[in-house]
C-alpha cells in the first residue's frame, strides 16, 4: 500500500507546483480579453507609476499592512495629476473623494489599507506632503485613502497600522513587479470566500490606438458568484453566495485605482473610472449592500500634471477627445477583472483573529474546470 500511496501523493504534486499560488493568472495559459499586457502586467506598466508596500504579520492576530500607489515620485502637492472617483458602492471610506471630485485631481500619494487605519493614513500622507521643503508655506492638505474591512483575520481594533508604516510604504514605492495576494493592504483579505489580497494588471494599446498603457490594482475584499474569463467557477465548485457550502456575506469592500499615460482630464477620468466597474461584474462580484466599491482613477501623463502654482489664470493643454476613449474603456474592464483574479490567483491560506482561516482559491479544482471548458491549461 505504502508505494501505492507514495505514488498518489507525488502525482497530486506533480499537478499544481508549490509555486503555483504565486503565478498570474496568464501563466496558467488563461489569457482574459483580447488586449496584451504591459511588460510587467501591473499598475507600474504605465510610466511613472510606483507602488510600496508594508505587509504586518505577528502572532495570531494581526493580519493587516498598507498599499500605496504613487503616480509620480516627485511633489505630488506642487504637480498634482488630474483625477476622478466613480463610486460603485458608498458603503465605505475613501478619505479625500469630495476633494478630487470637486477639482479633478490628486494631490498625495494613494493609500490604501484597513478600514480602521484611514485616520493614521491620512496623517501620514499629512507628514508626507510637509517633508518636501517648497511645501513649507501648506496649510491644507487633501490626503487620499481607501480601506477594505480585514477583521475577519485581523484584530482591526487594535489599530496596528502606523503612521510609520505608511511612511515605509512610500519609500519603498518604485516601477516593476508588484506583490500580490497577502501583501500589504491585502494581507487581511477576502474575496468570493477564498483568500483575496492585493491583485494588479495591465493593458498597452497598439500604437494605432495610441499605444497607451491602463494600468489597475486592487484590494480584494467582497463577494459574489466567481467567474473566470466567462467560467463559473464559484457554481461548479457551489462555493459562492447563497449556496448552501458557502452561505456567507458577500460584504466587504473592493478598492481599484486605475492608472493610465493617455492625457485625459478628469471629466473622461471619471468615465473611465466607472468601466472598471464592469471588470467587477466580469469577475462575479454584485457590489453588495454592505460593499464600498470604489475607483480612483487618474492620468499619469506629464503633459496634464497641474502646477499649484501658476502666474497665469488659464491652463492649456491638449487631452483626448471623447471618441478616442473606447480602447481605454476596454482596457480598464480587461485590467480590473485580471487584477482582481491576480489577487486570489496569487493568495495563500491565512489563520488570523480568533482561529479564523480563509482558504486559498483551490487551484487544482480550479483548472481543472478551466481544462474542462477548453483552456490549454498550464501547471
Amino acid at each position: 500500500m505504502f508505494p501505492r500511496l507514495l505514488a498518489v501523493t507525488l502525482l497530486l504534486c506533480a499537478c499544481v507546483p508549490a509555486d503555483a499560488q504565486h503565478r498570474n493568472l496568464r501563466d496558467h495559459g488563461i489569457a482574459t480579453g483580447v488586449l496584451q499586457p504591459g511588460q510587467w502586467n501591473a499598475i507600474t506598466d504605465v510610466p511613472g507609476v510606483e507602488v510600496g508596500q508594508k505587509t504586518l504579520v505577528r502572532g495570531d492576530s494581526v493580519r493587516t499592512g498598507v498599499t500605496v500607489v504613487l503616480p509620480h515620485a516627485g511633489n505630488l502637492f506642487r504637480h498634482k495629476v488630474p483625477a476622478a472617483v466613480y463610486v460603485g458602492n458608498g458603503f465605505g471610506k475613501l478619505a479625500g473623494s469630495t476633494q478630487v471630485q470637486e477639482l479633478g485631481n490628486i494631490e498625495t500619494p494613494i493609500v490604501l489599507t484597513n478600514t480602521l487605519g484611514v485616520p493614521v493614513a491620512a496623517d501620514a500622507l499629512i507628514d508626507h506632503a510637509f517633508s518636501f521643503p517648497e511645501n513649507a508655506d501648506v496649510q491644507s492638505v487633501n490626503p487620499v485613502v481607501g480601506e477594505t474591512n480585514d477583521s475577519y483575520l485581523n484584530d482591526i481594533r487594535g489599530r496596528h497600522v502606523t503612521r510609520a508604516d505608511v511612511l515605509e510604504a512610500i519609500r519603498s514605492a518604485a516601477g516593476g513587479k508588484v506583490h500580490q495576494g497577502n501583501v500589504g493592504a491585502g494581507t487581511g483579505t477576502m474575496a468570493f470566500g477564498f483568500k483575496g489580497g492585493i491583485g494588479t494588471a495591465s493593458r498597452k494599446l497598439p500604437a494605432t490606438l495610441g499605444g497607451h498603457t491602463v494600468g489597475v490594482l486592487v484590494q480584494t475584499n467582497f463577494g459574489g458568484v466567481l467567474s473566470v474569463d466567462g467560467v463559473p467557477i464559484g457554481k461548479t465548485l457551489g462555493k459562492h453566495y447563497l449556496s448552501d457550502e458557502l452561505n456567507d456575506s458577500p460584504d466587504g469592500s473592493c478598492m481599484i485605482v486605475v492608472a493610465t499615460d493617455a492625457p485625459l482630464d478628469a471629466r473622461n477620468l471619471e468615465r473611465l473610472a466607472k468601466r472598471a466597474m464592469l471588470g467587477l461584474a466580469r469577475t462575479g462580484g454584485i457590489a453588495s449592500n454592505g460593499s464600498g466599491d470604489y475607483v480612483i482613477a487618474f492620468s499619469a501623463n506629464p503633459g496634464v500634471r497641474i502646477a499649484h502654482d501658476s502666474d497665469s489664470p488659464l491652463r492649456q493643454v491638449a487631452v483626448l477627445r471623447n471618441d478616442a476613449m473606447s480602447p481605454l474603456f476596454m482596457a480598464a474592464i480587461e485590467a480590473t477583472e485580471e487584477a482582481i483574479l491576480n489577487s486570489l490567483f496569487h493568495a495563500d491560506t491565512m489563520t488570523g483573529r480568533d482561529g479564523h482561516e480563509a482558504a486559498a482559491l483551490p487551484l487544482d479544482e480550479v483548472l481543472g474546470i478551466m481544462e474542462r471548458h477548453g483552456y490549454p491549461v498550464v501547471r
